[in-house]
């Protein structure tokens, strides 16, 4: 079974895609995480994250794994070092979708992300997952947000992973520039599939979301 979480930065699509899968035994396959731990990687070869041909270049030399554990969040090594906090910085939040809109970079990582996720059970969220990476899902959601909540959650989760040094102004400079870019790229822009479930978390809990997805999941496929 595979199922395919996507929706805008900061809408709590990766929360509820841990939560769920936690809850259901299937495989969380972070997306999001692989791209960033490309983009991390750019910045410290000091490599202009626009400069496709230089990025596809490192990204043929780069590994990216992602190791599942049942006693905590799922780490994300990059070239066998494990960089899951450093990968949230908002030095790679910045260039992060500068990244993801480079085509080569992305067909390169959308193989990945099938190859591991035709390996068991699996959800994945993204951008465009229901699309791109499993258009034939047996299940498909959109999750979203008002813009004002995305920022607030960012800003929060920023906090919690002991980043001070950024205001709440510049997280919704940041927020609106990968909107934009993430909905106008060129290949695989953030999307709604025509089959998926959408779900507007503005004025709904953690468990909510969960409960409700989790529901759609388990009713009789159409």
């Amino acid at each position: 079974m595979i199922i395919a979480i996507d929706g805008p930065a900061g809408s709590g699509k990766s929360t509820v895609a841990k939560l769920v899968a936690k809850k259901l035994g299937l495989l969380y396959i972070d997306t999001g995480a692989m791209y960033r731990a490309l983009t991390l990687k750019v910045i410290n070869q000091k490599i202009d994250p626009k400069d496709a041909k230089k990025v596809m270049g490192l990204a043929k030399m780069t590994a990216i794994d992602l190791v599942s554990s049942s006693n905590g969040p799922i780490q994300v090594l990059l070239d066998g070092i494990d960089v899951s906090v450093a990968i949230r910085e908002p030095r790679v939040t910045k260039h992060v979708s500068d990244i993801a809109k480079i085509k080569s970079v992305r067909e390169i990582l959308v193989n990945l992300q099938r190859k591991l996720g035709a390996e068991k059970n699996s959800i994945l969220d993204g951008r465009d997952i229901g699309t791109t990476v499993f258009p034939d899902a047996d299940r498909k959601f959109f999750i979203d947000a008002s813009f004002d909540e995305r920022v607030d959650r960012r800003y929060k989760d920023l906090k919690n992973l002991n980043i001070h040094d950024v205001s709440r102004d510049a997280v919704a400079a940041d927020l609106k520039n990968r909107d934009t870019i993430d909905s106008t790229r060129e290949h695989s822009p953030l999307k709604k599939a025509d089959d998926a479930v959408y779900i507007d978390t503005s004025h709904m809990s953690i468990d909510e979301v969960v409960n409700t997805v989790i529901s759609h999941i388990k009713a009789p496929a159409k």
